[in-house]
This record gives C-alpha cells, sequence and structure tokens, in this order.
C-alpha cells in the first residue's frame, strides 16, 4: 500500500510570507498592512525628531481614500489632536525629509470605547410597588376586623396583608 507522504513540518515564518503574496485576495490585504506599517514607522520618525515619540502609540495613521497625497491621524484623545494641529506645517516637512511627500493631514478624535455596560434607566412611575403602603395597610387591618372570623373574605385578607407585608 502506498501511502500519502506527510506534509514537512519545517515550514518557515518567510513560506507563509510568500504564500499571501500570492494569494488572490490576501496579497492585497497583505500589501496594504505593509504600507501601513511603513507609514507607522516614518510617523514615528517624524515625531521623534519633533520631540513628540511618545504620542506615536496613541496615533493611528492612514492614507485617506482616494487620495494618496493626504494622510489621515486617528488620535486617542483632544488634546493629543490638538497638540498635532499646533505642529502641522514642522510634521509635514519632517514627513517629506524622510521621503513620506504629503499635501495635508487630517487629524480626527477616535471615539472611546466603552469599559462598562449601559444600562437603561427605570422610570420610578412604571415600577411596581413591592408591598403596601402605610394608608393601604391600615385600611385592610381595620376591614380585617370588622369581618366575621370564619369568613373566606377574612382568610383572603389575612393572606393578603401577610404576602404584602414583605
Amino acid at each position: 500500500m502506498n501511502f500519502a507522504r506527510k506534509p514537512s513540518r519545517n515550514h518557515s515564518a518567510h513560506d507563509w510570507m510568500e504564500y499571501l503574496r500570492e494569494s488572490n485576495g490576501l496579497g492585497g490585504i497583505l500589501a496594504k498592512t505593509e504600507d501601513l506599517a511603513k507609514l507607522k514607522t516614518k510617523l514615528h520618525k517624524a515625531l521623534e525628531s519633533l520631540d513628540l515619540g511618545h504620542l506615536s502609540p496613541k496615533i493611528e495613521a492612514g492614507w485617506r481614500s482616494g487620495a494618496q497625497d493626504e494622510l489621515f491621524l486617528l488620535v486617542t484623545s483632544a488634546s493629543i489632536g490638538t497638540r498635532l494641529q499646533q505642529i502641522l506645517p514642522s510634521l509635514i516637512n519632517e514627513l517629506g525629509k524622510i521621503g513620506l511627500s504629503c499635501k495635508a493631514i487630517k487629524i480626527k478624535v477616535k471615539p472611546a470605547s466603552p469599559d462598562w455596560e449601559v444600562k437603561p434607566r427605570q422610570n420610578p412611575r412604571n415600577i411596581r410597588p413591592k408591598g403596601l403602603n402605610e394608608v393601604a395597610k391600615q385600611s385592610w387591618q381595620d376591614l380585617l376586623a370588622k369581618l366575621p372570623p370564619d369568613s373566606n373574605l377574612r382568610e383572603a385578607v389575612e393572606r393578603l396583608l401577610q404576602n404584602k407585608s414583605k
């Protein structure tokens, strides 16, 4: 009997990268990802030269769709966005020196992802009362005092008072 050969377990990461490049759909995604990684590296170098390298992890960079010469920066807070707005001409010049030509930079603040769960408020008017208020309880007790001891209605009122007093 001839069995099929087992595949080699000696694949390296380089082999898989080649597979991704040759793939129809994945090749384009991989190329775009590599371009964004290079862009992030160049942006970090430009920010380092402007003594703002510490902001680099808080910025996501990309090209604006349709225009390859307009850079789009997504920042985590408004204070970072304001600081970048103040140095935009210098940042464009530094990026040009590194080899990344862009004519304009748009800065947007990324909405924060909630780490908590939003629960709807309960309207106090729609909440059912849990027990009897004092006036209602007193009225039922007055009725209970007027009923004969062997009455079915008396038993029902006693059960009501017992259950609603919780």
